[in-house]
Order: C-alpha cells, then structure tokens, then sequence
C-alpha cells in the first residue's frame, strides 16, 4: 500500500516514513497541506497520515478539500489538540480516525490498518481466496495452510492485488501503489516481481491464481478448475 506522510515536524516525518518504509508501506512524505496537495494530484494513496495544524493549508483545510472533490482516501489525523472540539471538527470534515502525539508506532500502524480494513471492505486483517491467505499484521502469506515465504516487495503488490481481487490491475497501478517517487527502476521491474510471484503463489496448483491479461495487467481470482490466464 501507498501512504501519504504530512507533517511539518520535520524529524517526527522522517520517523514515521521510515517506520512505515519498515513495514512494507510505499511512503511518501511531505511537510505542509500545498505539498500535500501536488502529491495528491500526481499520484493515488491508499491512506494519509494528515497533521493538524501545519503551514500554508492546515490539515482541517486539506481533508475538506478533499471531501469537497469527492475523494474518499482514509484520513487518520495526527494532532497534539486533543479537546472533544477539535476530534469533532476533524470527524465532521471526513477523518476516519484520530490519534494524540506523543503517540505509540504501534498504536499508529494498528490505525492504518483499521482505517484501510474499513475501505477495503474487509473486517479483519486476514485476505483470503482460493485457498490463499494473507495475513496483513503478521505479513504472512499461506495457501491451503501452507506458508509461503515471499519478500516485502511481493507481499506489498500480493496484498494490492488480494484488496482488489477481481480486478484487472494495470502495470500502471502496481507502479503508482507500490513504488513512491523515489523509484528509479527499469520499465521491466513490475513484469520481473509478478513472474516470480506467480511462480511461488501458483506453481505446484492446478487452479491458477494471478491470471495475466494479455496487454492490460493481471487479476487475481479463483476459477476452479479452469485456466484462462493468456497462456502464460
């Protein structure tokens, strides 16, 4: 998943982008709301990590901006306010969730992804199909009760896939969720992470898990004991 950092505490954004980095996230980070903005603009998040009170747009200006446009990214707010007023005014402008510095790290990469189970529809933090399951908290992957060890890169465009299984995913999309924009790689690199995925995902199966779709990406989906994967 992609995260969008915005904190103008400069070495609390280094912290928190480096933690998340830890954690298999794609992060980028920025310190004011304009930044934050431009990031938003160019790129699709799968959550944000929005401080308050911050210059040039204040994070109560950045989340209703975003409402107003109809986007709907998961907001968590990070506020060293911590009056009933303050968390309601957040809530009725469309955050998800709060959280009072000094925090926890824990406490903050259990709100992630609290906030992001919510969108995705999900209850727990465990995804499963055909007989494969990802477990999002202990980073673990397994199919029928197998364990599969795949690196943080692999987990992080399985778990991508496993949110939107169904789904026709683009090399586009992959690229934009899983790599920030410090990503330097060849045009190759998400076509080499999927071969290798495939191969320890679906090798050994017959019921065929992340089809390709000639042309226009992959899915991941379960279609008993047929193969319509391209070919490939």
């Amino acid at each position: 998943m992609r995260v969008l950092v915005v904190e103008d505490e400069k070495d609390l954004n280094k912290l928190i982008v480096k933690t998340l980095k830890k954690e298999g996230y794609s992060v980028d980070g920025c310190f004011n709301g304009e930044e934050a903005m431009l990031n938003l603009m160019g790129a699709e998040y799968d959550a944000i990590i929005l401080d308050v009170m911050m210059p040039k747009m204040n994070g109560y200006e950045v989340i209703k901006e975003l409402r107003d446009k109809g986007e709907d990214i998961p907001v968590l707010f990070l506020t060293a306010k911590d009056s009933v007023a303050d968390r309601v005014k957040g809530l009725d402008l469309g955050a998800d969730d709060y959280l009072i510095k000094p925090f926890d790290f824990d406490e903050l990469l259990a709100r992630i992804r609290s906030i992001t189970r919510k969108y995705s529809g999900n209850k727990s933090n465990r995804f499963s199909e055909g007989g494969l399951t990802i477990d999002v908290e202990k980073r673990t992957v397994t199919r029928e009760g197998i364990e599969i060890q795949i690196l943080p890169k692999e987990f992080s465009i399985l778990e991508y896939l496993m949110r939107n299984k169904g789904s026709v995913i683009s090399r586009e999309q992959i690229e934009d969720r899983i790599w920030n924009y410090e990503y330097s790689g060849n045009s190759n690199n998400v076509d080499v992470y999927m071969s290798k995925l495939r191969k320890k995902i679906d090798d050994g199966y017959d019921n065929k898990l992340i089809h390709t779709i000639r042309g226009v990406g992959w899915v991941l989906r379960f279609e008993g004991n047929k193969n319509t994967d391209g070919g490939k």
